[in-house]
């Protein structure tokens, strides 16, 4: 993990990821990319993309640059390598296509959540990243101060399929001396006895080498309570979870853990692609 996207919108959520992204850098010798899109009218998209330049555009790219400057000289940065740049395109789709073209290994972005039906008809850049980006996103939901990942959640059902996935995880808690908290959540939806939730748990943990872990079985009256109210009990400084990145009415109709749990809890939420 060498390659950290850091998308910017100027807020205070924005510099509450960049100061995460400073931190885990330094612990890993790492470099940020910090990008800030401009989305703006047709009529001036026209003009840049046919090689044109209008006083308008000239004047967002202006005033851009010198926050992005003003960004890369903030303290918390010192010894980093940040490369700072401007890109016209909607937010959502930019951050994707950048990862594509730099080879990201990570992204964090900032979010203050949303909730009831705003969350539903409008969303978010972050929600929409977390869906369907195929590298990990890493979501801060205010400063973390010293960000010490010492206790990190990974909830899973700890399927065949969620083992792809989960090696990006131990490549990232690799970075942190921290203890793994394993757990499956049993809900009267998805109930398992005791034996069958820990042979599934023994059996997927065989296939890699980590040190400090435990497992766990927590039940509550659905997915989301139950990692919530885990992640309380025992002090999660971090919850990891996977997503399916399902789009559309599918989406709505299947709900989808990890945004929600981007969405509605305090703390930060790494997710991983299945």
């Amino acid at each position: 993990m060498k390659r950290i996207l850091v998308p910017t919108d100027f807020s205070e959520h924005a510099e509450n990821a960049l100061k995460a992204a400073a931190i885990i850098a330094k612990k890993n010798k790492c470099e940020i990319f910090l990008l800030h899109l401009l989305e703006l009218p047709n009529q001036m998209n026209d003009a840049i993309t046919s090689g044109g330049s209008i006083p308008e555009v000239m004047l967002f790219i202006k005033k851009a640059n010198e926050k992005l400057q003003k960004i890369k000289e903030q303290p918390y940065l010192n010894g980093v390598s940040v490369n700072a740049s401007v890109q016209f395109e909607r937010a959502f789709n930019g951050i994707l296509s950048f990862n594509k073209k730099n080879k990201i290994d990570l992204i964090i972005m900032g979010s203050h959540g949303t909730s009831g039906i705003e969350e539903v008809l409008i969303g978010s850049n972050t929600e929409k990243v977390v869906r369907l980006s195929d590298i990990p996103v890493l979501v801060i939901k205010k400063d973390v101060g010293e960000l010490n990942f010492k206790n990190i959640v990974f909830a899973s059902d700890f399927s065949k399929e969620i083992r792809k996935p989960f090696k990006k995880m131990v490549e990232f808690i690799e970075i942190f001396d921290t203890n793994l908290f394993l757990v499956m959540i049993c809900t009267p939806n998805s109930f398992k006895t005791t034996l069958s939730a820990e042979k599934t748990m023994k059996d997927f943990i065989e296939n890699y080498d980590i040190k400090n872990y435990s497992l766990h079985i927590f039940n509550d009256t659905n997915i989301e309570n139950g990692i919530t109210n885990f992640s309380k009990t025992i002090d999660a400084d971090l919850i990891g979870l996977c997503t399916h990145g399902r789009t559309g009415l599918a989406h709505f109709f299947n709900g989808s853990i990890s945004e929600d749990l981007v969405n509605h809890t305090t703390k930060p939420v790494i997710t991983f692609k299945i």
